[in-house]
């Protein structure tokens, strides 16, 4: 072995160490959050976790020093907290930088970018839909155009997550894509194929979708809990009122959930007294935490039917469970997801984010949500069952999706001739006739017994 070599191995040894370093202190900041709240026994647990992170170190410096080729030290740390947060539930999860910023537009109920709705559609990335009023939208893109380039990078068979990653960014910044209209050689007929540069906007994601009904009563879809989705639903329910509406139909159907703020916001506009909604229980008995409504709720006496399914999960079953709890709704579908447990989002020095199961919810009557293998009574059952098989679901779902084009009303992305019947909505209606239908008074029952 020459100088040269000796030298190398010598700074590789340096380099593994530091890395080494690195890794021990961001585990030790983990361990450190894992035993907060527990003083009595937090030195002898982490005693025994220093020890055992310590192999962890070890492993750390072997790849740096002599592994075959060079290692990212960043790279091994991520994959290190992946791996040690993956052992724990589904739901929780280490986020790095990227993902965590992801994750909070999400929840915010917003991003930057150009305002598409984009599908992979026989290999290429083909627009679903512009959203209403965004530059895509204002520069005329189609549904079923096909973008062929961005920023002069072909997207053919471009995984849908990667061309969403490239067409997002700051607001105030542009993209440049290639739209394909037609289906001529090459997937563009002849003066076709558009240019575009577009400038990016904030993009405010529609949480609310909102009708009225032929037969008077008020329809709304919650499509997700976001900060936005209780202003989105109370300025629905505003406009629907106005209208003179029977009742309201809360389609919760699908809805994956969101914040449990939106949840406990949403459930406070039809219950008041300052009833419970939900409350959480974490492992020890002082964790619980209680969520109540309002005094006073501006929609506390309308006939309301919640609609559910199996893709309703967390924040949904929060709504459904309460209202069905304190007998504020009848609930129509079939049982949902069991999502029942609650996540905080730990904010990481170098901003990353640790998504960490802390709790259970619970409904008011003590109902544990969550699906696991103790819990044989989780999700939220409905009062009046209504299955429906994969297939009809699968379309329902297709024909929710609503398509916008410059200057034409807005339509569902399927044709009338092959829509299918929505059971679930038609059953929710006729029980919220029942609901809205004037009681008799005592002396019309009595005479009614003659």
């Amino acid at each position: 072995m020459n100088h040269e070599d000796t030298k190398t191995q010598r700074d590789r040894g340096a380099a593994g160490k530091k890395a080494a370093k690195k890794v021990f202190y961001f585990f030790l900041f983990l361990v450190s959050l894992c035993l907060r709240g527990f003083p009595a026994r937090a030195e002898t647990r982490a005693d025994k976790t220093y020890e055992q992170l310590k192999l962890l170190v070890d492993i750390l410096g072997y790849v740096q020093d002599d592994y075959v080729d060079d290692s990212d030290a960043r790279k091994l740390v991520y994959g290190a907290a992946r791996g040690l947060v993956g052992t724990l539930d589904p739901f929780s999860q280490f986020l790095d930088p990227e993902l965590n910023r992801e994750l909070k537009s999400e929840t915010e109920g917003q991003f930057g970018g150009v305002g598409l709705r984009l599908a992979l559609k026989d290999g290429w990335l083909t627009v679903m839909t512009p959203m209403p009023g965004t530059p895509a939208y204002r520069l005329g893109i189609l549904p079923g155009d096909r973008v062929a380039e961005i920023d002069g990078a072909p997207t053919k068979e471009l995984e849908l997550e990667e061309a969403l990653k490239r067409m997002r960014g700051a607001p105030g910044t542009a993209v440049r894509v290639k739209l394909l209209r037609g289906s001529g050689p090459g997937g563009a007929a002849e003066g076709a194929v558009r240019d575009l540069e577009i400038t990016r906007e904030l993009i405010k994601i529609d949480s609310v979708v909102w009708r009225r009904l032929e037969s008077g009563a008020g329809y709304v879809r919650v499509l997700e809990f976001s900060s936005k989705t209780v202003e989105d639903l109370a300025d629905a329910l505003k406009q629907l009122a106005a209208s003179g509406i029977s009742g309201l139909v809360l389609d919760l159907r699908d809805d994956p959930g969101g914040l449990l703020s939106a949840a406990v916001e949403t459930a406070s506009l039809f219950l008041g007294e300052g009833k419970l909604v939900v409350y959480t229980q974490g492992r020890r008995p002082e964790s619980r935490q209680d969520f109540n409504a309002g005094l006073k709720a501006p929609y506390e006496s309308l006939p309301l039917v919640v609609l559910i399914n199996g893709g309703s999960a967390s924040a949904s079953e929060i709504v459904a469970g309460a209202l069905q709890d304190h007998k504020r709704a009848a609930v129509v579908g079939q049982r949902s997801y069991g999502k029942g447990s609650v996540q905080s989002l730990i904010p990481l020095p170098d901003g990353s984010g640790l998504r960490l199961t802390v709790a259970r919810y619970y409904t008011p009557s003590g109902r544990s949500i969550h699906r696991d293998g103790k819990n044989k009574d989780w999700g939220i059952r409905p009062d009046a069952a209504v299955e429906v098989a994969a297939e009809v679901e699968a379309k329902l779902y297709a024909q929710w999706e609503t398509v916008y084009a410059k200057d034409k009303a807005p339509r569902s992305a399927v044709k009338p001739e092959d829509m299918v019947r929505d059971e679930q909505l038609d059953r929710a209606v006729e029980l919220l006739k029942v609901r809205a239908a004037p009681a008799l008074p005592a002396s019309a029952k009595a005479g009614a017994g003659a």
